[in-house]
């Protein structure tokens, strides 16, 4: 991915790149401060991923996700930019990175999601104005490492200037928020720019689940530091795909897939549900349905065509063990939570719409 970017960069004319890395609410904090440009007159680009129906939902700009056409022709200006050779060595990720980036061309702000970790991402090699840092937890450990210390080093490894650090759960982040500090890197927290007053007014009239509140505020806290003003109803009319979203009475999906964002839904809840439910080979998914249980009156799983998928009778037995009724999805039956990955909701949503 560097070698491709030092060689068209100077051919690639977008705005330094917000860039937001974390382990979870990536997307709803990338798209709260994308919305809230928008509806303040600025022209703004927001890469985010995975989609959950169709590739376009990963670039959005003012507003609406990339067309076909437009699709079409940054595909075919990109084959143009880059030899073949170089062409056939970049990931499906790493390709799609640079369509968003031609995409973005010229708009007043791009913003940026890390697919995984930060300082090795596709998303890494972009000159940036700041990072916005969200909760990071466990995930990806294959990946990135098996303790936080390592887990947000390789995350924190990305900050190029400066970052505004989000809400954490962990102790050891600030031994590495220091490192960057001794590196000479510029670390704000979300807090230090709204006070208590502020934070109490915004929190009563946000319509979103709870636990999206303080992405919410990491988003606009890049706002108050470079003085553009905001108000709450900029994001009235903003729907937040899969973010515990409700997409009709007493059914929910969601695309979290990991410890963090179980015990984010577990206190969303106010009753117990019926899951639905499939995971990678590589996600904990008994630590994840021992958070979920509280709240699961039956699981249902449902089958998706994937080679990460982890084996049907293992997360049955896993299931069985923690004393989780388990069948196979047969339909829906609330109320009900669709929770695993982006493919469990994409599944589902495929079943019901069609």
């Amino acid at each position: 991915m560097p070698k491709a970017y030092n060689l068209i960069k100077n051919k690639i004319n977008i705005p330094p790149v917000i860039h937001i890395v974390g382990t979870n609410g990536k997307g709803s904090t990338g798209r709260f401060l994308a919305y809230t440009l928008l509806k303040r007159g600025y022209n703004v680009g927001h890469y985010t991923s995975p989609h959950i129906l169709k590739f376009n939902e990963r670039i959005w700009i003012n507003g609406e996700n990339i067309s076909d056409e437009k699709l079409e022709e940054v595909h075919k200006k990109l084959q143009t930019l880059l030899p073949t050779d170089i062409i056939n060595t970049l990931s499906y990720f790493e390709y799609t990175t640079f369509l968003a980036a031609l995409s973005f061309e010229g708009l007043d702000f791009v913003i940026m999601e890390a697919g995984l970790g930060g300082e090795f991402d596709a998303t890494n090699v972009f000159p940036k104005k700041i990072s916005l840092i969200t909760t990071i937890d466990y995930d990806h450990q294959n990946f990135l490492g098996n303790t936080i210390e390592e887990i947000a080093t390789t995350k924190l490894n990305s900050i190029q200037k400066e970052a505004i650090i989000g809400k954490q759960i962990h102790k050891e982040i600030k031994n590495v928020e220091w490192r960057m500090k001794n590196l000479g890197k510029k670390i704000y927290n979300y807090l230090e720019f709204f006070d208590n007053d502020e934070i109490k007014k915004l929190k009563k009239e946000f319509k979103f689940a709870n636990f999206l509140f303080d992405n919410y505020l990491l988003a606009m806290s890049f706002l108050k530091k470079e003085k553009i003003s905001f108000s709450i109803e900029d994001i009235k009319d903003l729907k937040l795909k899969g973010r515990f979203e409700e997409i009709e009475k007493d059914l929910w999906i969601d695309v979290g897939h990991n410890p963090l964002a179980a015990r984010s839904i577990v206190n969303s809840l106010d009753k117990k549900v019926n899951l639905v439910y499939n995971t990678y080979k590589d996600k904990d998914y008994k630590e994840i349905l021992k958070i979920l249980k509280p709240k699961i009156k039956t699981l249902y799983l449902i089958d998706i065509k994937n080679e990460r998928i982890e084996d049907k009778e293992k997360i049955k037995k896993v299931a069985l063990n923690l004393g989780i009724e388990v069948k196979d999805y047969e339909g829906i039956k609330k109320p009900m939570l669709v929770f695993g990955s982006f493919s469990v909701v994409e599944e589902f949503l495929r079943r019901k719409f069609g």
